[in-house]
C-alpha cells in the first residue's frame, strides 16, 4: 500500500487543504474531525479527484476514549500511518486573565494540548513498530511569542512547542522524525470559532491585509513530508509578509 498520512482536524481550514495537498501527491489518508458531514464530502471528493482510499473518523480529540476507540478500530492496511499531521487546535475568547473565561481555557487546554498528546501517544505505538514515522505538529506564532489578551491560548502553543522538542528527544532512537509548523495570520474559520461564531468581528481581523492562506501552510506541510530520510525539519516559522511578528502587522 502507497504512503498514509492521518490529518486531525480536518473539515476545514488548513487540515482540509493539507489533506487534499497529500492525496495530490498519492497518499491514502485518515481524515478526522467533530463533523461527520463535511468530513463524509471531503473523503468523497478526494476519492473521486485522486483516487486515493480515505478513511473518516469522527470523534473529539478531548475524548481520549473516543480517539482510542477510533484509531484502534482502523484496518490493520491503515495502522502503518507514516505521517501524522496534529492540526486539531483554537482558540477560544480574547480576554485579559482576570476576565477570561473558565470554558474557553478547558477548551483550548484539551484541544490544543491534550488532544495532541492523545493521538500521538497511540499513532506513535505504530510508527515505534514500523521504526519510521513523521510527526508534524501545528503550533502557532502565539507559541513564539505571548500577546496581550492572548494569555491561555499562547500557553497551550507553548506547550505544543515544548512537547515538540519532547518528543523529538523520546522518539529519536525509533527513526521517527518529529516537526512544527509555526503560522502567523492564516485566513480560515480560526477567528470566527475565537469569537463564538461572531463573523463580523471576526471579519476586522483580516480586513485591508493579505494573510496566508491554508493551502500555504499544506503545500509547506507536504514539502517538510517529502524532505529526504536523512532531513528533518525541526522547526518552522511561517509568516505572511504584511506581519513582522505577533502583533505588528501592516494594514
Amino acid at each position: 500500500m502507497s504512503m498514509i498520512a492521518l490529518i486531525t482536524g480536518a473539515t476545514s481550514g488548513i487540515g482540509k487543504h493539507t489533506a487534499i495537498e497529500f492525496a495530490k501527491n498519492g497518499y491514502h489518508l485518515v481524515i478526522t474531525g467533530r463533523r461527520t458531514e463535511r468530513l463524509s464530502e471531503l473523503k468523497a471528493y478526494l476519492i473521486k479527484e485522486y483516487a486515493v482510499k480515505v478513511i473518516d473518523l469522527c470523534f473529539d480529540v478531548r475524548d481520549e476514549q473516543q480517539v482510542s476507540h477510533a484509531i484502534y478500530g482502523l484496518p490493520s492496511e491503515f495502522q502503518k500511518i507514516d505521517v501524522l499531521v496534529n492540526n486539531a487546535g483554537l482558540a477560544a475568547g480574547l480576554s485579559s486573565i482576570q476576565d477570561g473565561k473558565l470554558h474557553h481555557w478547558e477548551q483550548m487546554i484539551d484541544t490544543n494540548i491534550k488532544g495532541l498528546l492523545y493521538v500521538t501517544k497511540h499513532v506513535s505505538q505504530w510508527m515505534i513498530q514500523n521504526k519510521k514515522g513523521h510527526i508534524i505538529n501545528i503550533g502557532s506564532i502565539a507559541g513564539k511569542e505571548v500577546y496581550a489578551n492572548g494569555n491561555v491560548y499562547c500557553a497551550t502553543k507553548h506547550a505544543v512547542d515544548a512537547l515538540n522538542k519532547g518528543m523529538r528527544i523520546d522518539l529519536l532512537p525509533y527513526g521517527i522524525k518529529v516537526s512544527s509548523i509555526n503560522p502567523g495570520m492564516v485566513e480560515t474559520e480560526f477567528s470566527i470559532v475565537r469569537f463564538d461564531g461572531d463573523e463580523e468581528r471576526a471579519k476586522k481581523v483580516y480586513e485591508n491585509i493579505v494573510p496566508l492562506k491554508p493551502e500555504d501552510i499544506a503545500e509547506t506541510i507536504y514539502w517538510m513530508a517529502s524532505r529526504p530520510a536523512h532531513v528533518n525539519i525541526n522547526d518552522l516559522l511561517i509568516m505572511p509578509t504584511i506581519q513582522a511578528n505577533a502583533t505588528t502587522v501592516l494594514r
